[in-house]
């Protein structure tokens, strides 16, 4: 993806994507962002029909019986995003890296949400946190998210990332309720399950989850180096090798059953995004996922 002005990038995702959304949504974007509203209507009694998020354990243990939060929509929808910057983004092709995604999703959705009267901000971690962009409306404030993260130095070397970090002073640094988009390939140090089940008991999280195919199956190109891009640590192995290329794609299901796990304990919903993917069909196929789940809360996703 070639690097445009600010002004530039949005207008063309105005064009090829926003456009586009706008056609087939026709409206709907707010249901697919809010399983709820955002200001407490009532504590009720649990039906089978409701999404078991939403139970409130202190009542129900107080009553013996289950009750839900049951919430009233706001007007305006506060939106944040949690960006990961850490070295491990910037991989990729020479096409597209993570990185790439993660600031044309952030354009895209801040648009979107902007355009129809609501706030957006931004918290953005590298090594730790490098930036907090307090939330405002308005088509400035979506070319200014786009302006920092353009400007925003890569890292080539930093400790290995913490999620948990990230996490934490999201749960301190907003206050309102709102809804939250965690923006990360999400290989991170263990530690971030707990931040993240308290950022969901006060928001609406949704999780999207960057990542590029050769994470998961290598290519069979012979000896190559690999390096840990967030550590610089090397490694020269050889691709021919078909067990080795099996080990590596054991270990990377387990890493993404693991990372899927978290996000079932904790009730987020997720978008899963591969730098080969079209954003317009990522996003679409999430708005199914969600309106599956909310027709069938039983099911999960």
């Amino acid at each position: 993806m070639s690097l445009a002005t600010p002004e530039r990038l949005l207008q063309r995702l105005d064009w090829t994507v926003i456009r586009r959304l706008d056609g087939i949504l026709q409206g709907e974007y707010r249901s697919l962002f809010t399983g709820t509203g955002l200001d407490l209507a009532e504590i009720r009694e649990y039906t089978v029909e409701d999404d078991i998020r939403y139970m409130d354990w202190n009542v129900t243990a107080r009553m013996g019986t289950p009750y839900v939060r049951q919430y009233h929509e706001d007007r305006e929808i506060n939106a944040w995003f949690l960006l990961d910057l850490s070295p491990s983004v910037d991989f990729g092709t020479a096409n597209a890296l993570k990185r790439d995604y993660l600031i044309e999703f952030v354009a895209v959705l801040s648009r979107l949400l902007t355009r129809h009267g609501n706030r957006v901000g931004a918290i953005f971690y590298t090594s730790h946190i490098e930036k907090v962009i307090p939330a405002a409306g308005g088509k400035l404030q979506v070319l200014r998210l786009i302006n920092d993260l353009q400007r925003e130095p890569k890292l080539r070397r930093a400790p290995f990332t913490s999620l948990g970090t990230l996490l934490v002073a999201a749960n301190n640094i907003i206050r309102r309720r709102s809804l939250v988009f965690i923006v990360s390939d999400f290989i991170s140090e263990p530690g971030w399950e707990m931040p993240l089940r308290l950022l969901t008991q006060k928001n609406e999280v949704l999780s999207i989850r960057l990542w590029d195919p050769r994470e998961v199956d290598l290519p069979d190109i012979g000896m190559v180096v690999i390096e840990d891009a967030e550590t610089g640590e090397q490694l020269f192995v050889d691709t021919h090798d078909k067990k080795f290329r099996e080990r590596f794609h054991t270990a990377a299901q387990k890493r993404e059953q693991e990372i899927n796990s978290t996000f079932k304990r904790a009730g987020v919903d997720v978008m899963s995004v591969s730098t080969e993917d079209d954003l317009v069909e990522s996003i679409l196929r999430f708005a199914n996922l969600r309106k599956e789940r909310k027709a069938h809360p039983a099911k999960g996703f």
